[in-house]
């Protein structure tokens, strides 16, 4: 499906606490490795957006944990976006375990664009096309 976008991580030792579950705050890194992925797909990589004087900033983000990942166990972080204009952008994430398409966490980050100096800017035309389209 075009809103959805996909994409598999294996659960890495380094991630796992000494039971061999997956650390709370993970699951934030698997977030912004879905929404770097949503975004090229869609078009554009975020160094591009940084290479023009922009940044998208979390504001906001939430992560609802219904299960834990373990060592070794392959997730899929699934991204899609939930609401863009031109300063606020709200991507909405779901972590599942690839052999079953259980549940495992779900969430939301919550984006303004900024300039190099932090002021609220309009996400570029061509960004925010690229993003909705």
């Amino acid at each position: 499906m075009k809103d959805l976008v996909d994409v598999d991580i294996r659960v890495r030792y380094a991630e796992t606490d000494q039971m061999g579950v997956a650390y709370y705050a993970n699951y934030l890194v698997w977030f912004e490795v879905g929404r770097s992925e949503f975004c090229r797909k869609r078009g554009f990589r975020y160094v591009d957006l940084e290479a023009v004087g922009y940044k998208l900033v979390v504001i906001d983000v939430h992560c609802r944990y219904r299960s834990s990942a373990r060592y070794d166990e392959t997730v899929i972080v699934r991204t899609r976006l939930k609401g863009a204009n031109k300063r606020l952008i709200t991507f909405g994430y779901q972590i599942l375990r690839k052999d079953r398409e259980e549940v495992i966490a779900e969430g939301e980050t919550q984006h303004i664009c900024v300039d190099s100096n932090g002021k609220t800017k309009s996400l570029p035309g061509k960004f925010l096309v690229s993003l909705t389209g």
